[in-house]
Order: structure tokens, then sequence, then C-alpha cells
């Protein structure tokens, strides 16, 4: 996947080795990609709260054409609400599932006993 890069004229091969951390995935590709993999959601949520912050100053545009705030309807409690209750009912879906019926998306070859003296087919 990473050798895709290469792909980018000029710059991509010399993109790849930087991004592997040398002439082939090795350790230090692998102690990279787990960085990234740790500190990525980390990102994307200060990002997401800086967003929701201007958003907050600044307000967003307004396509009803409404002015007044009597006419508009507050986040808190009616949007909170309804996120929560949406939030739980999906919650509720995968509990009974998880509860009721554990095996429904099990893959069936996990059920099948373990043989040592038999190779499976997709192996041989």
């Amino acid at each position: 996947i990473t050798n895709l890069l290469s792909a980018i004229p000029y710059i991509g091969t010399d993109l790849v080795e930087w991004i592997w951390g040398g002439f082939s995935v090795d350790k230090a590709t692998l102690t990279r990609f787990f960085a990234f993999h740790f500190i990525l959601p980390f990102i994307i949520t200060a990002l997401a709260a800086v967003h929701l912050l201007f958003l907050h100053e600044t307000g967003s545009n307004n396509p009803t054409g409404i002015s007044s705030d009597m006419d508009k309807i507050p986040f808190h409690p009616y949007y909170t609400i309804k996120d929560i209750l949406g939030a739980l009912f999906m919650m509720l879906i995968l509990l009974i599932l998880v509860l009721f019926s554990p095996d429904l998306l099990g893959d069936p070859d996990n059920y099948t006993p373990a043989n040592p003296l038999n190779t499976p087919p997709h192996i041989k």
C-alpha cells in the first residue's frame, strides 16, 4: 500500500523511502506506523474540538434565512437528547445481538474441531 506513493512523479520514490525509514519495510516502518496509528485519533479529536470552537464563536451559515432567536431550536437539550437516544438505541441493538445470538456473525470454520493430522485445503 505504501508503495503506491511511488507513482507520484519526481518525489514518489523519495517519499516512499522517507515513510519506510529506509529502502524496505522494517522495524522503523512499523514503529512509525504504530506511532501514527496511536496519535491520529488524538489529532482528529483536537481538530474536531477546534472546529466546534470556531463554529461556536462565529456561528454557521443560515440557509433558512431565520434571523430571530425565537424561531431557532437550541442545541441543548433537544439535539443532545436526540443524540443520546440514538446512541442508546444502537447500543441496545448491539447488546441484543451479542447476548442473544453471539454466533450470528461468526465464521463457520471456527466451529470445526482442530485435526493436527489434516492440513486445511487453503494451506496445501
